[in-house]
């Protein structure tokens, strides 16, 4: 067996890219610190064919170097916006008829695993804060607050990383 070279990838191009059917599946970012983490984001939005990320009140945005560094060109592909507030955000949002989903540990949240999409449903999910998490206006907000399970000693994930769990889960469950 042999890696595949870039060439053999057969990725579009960031044009190609933007023209492409997205996933039915937004993300939010509350009050991100970590311009790193944001540039992952991206990265795995690009990955996964997410269809916007919005970047709410003091997350970082494109262009910064930070960003770029784990995002590695991402910012180009993938629809992003500011906006100040997360919570008229996902008013807004809601009123559009997505479902607001916040990724927290939170009384009577669904396990991911548990997690059934509607079909055809606009989503986004909403992932908060290095320390604090998702802000509690927007999760008592949400339609749905979904929880990773977790077996270790830690009591969360860091936000990259549960971005990627849940867009993945949430793909794996959409394209069935």
């Amino acid at each position: 067996m042999r890696k595949l070279s870039m060439d053999e990838l057969n990725r579009d191009s960031v044009e190609d890219f933007k023209n492409k059917k997205k996933l039915p599946l937004t993300l939010i970012l509350d009050n991100v610190r970590s311009l790193n983490n944001v540039g992952s984001v991206f990265r795995t939005a690009d990955a996964f064919m997410v269809e916007k990320i919005y970047l709410c009140g003091i997350t970082g945005t494109p262009p910064h170097r930070d960003i770029e560094k784990t995002a590695l060109g991402a910012t180009e592909s993938v629809q992003w916006e500011h906006v100040p507030g997360t919570l008229d955000l996902v008013k807004q949002l809601q009123a559009q008829g997505y479902n607001i989903v916040s990724v927290e540990q939170a009384e009577n949240s669904i396990m991911l695993h548990e997690f059934v999409p509607e079909p055809e449903q606009q989503y986004a999910f909403v992932l908060g804060n290095e320390v604090f998490g998702v802000e509690q206006e927007v999760v008592s907000l949400s339609d749905v607050v979904l929880e990773i399970p977790q077996f270790g000693t830690k009591h969360s994930l860091n936000i990259s990383v549960a971005t990627g769990v849940v867009v993945w889960d949430f793909l794996s469950k959409v394209i069935r």
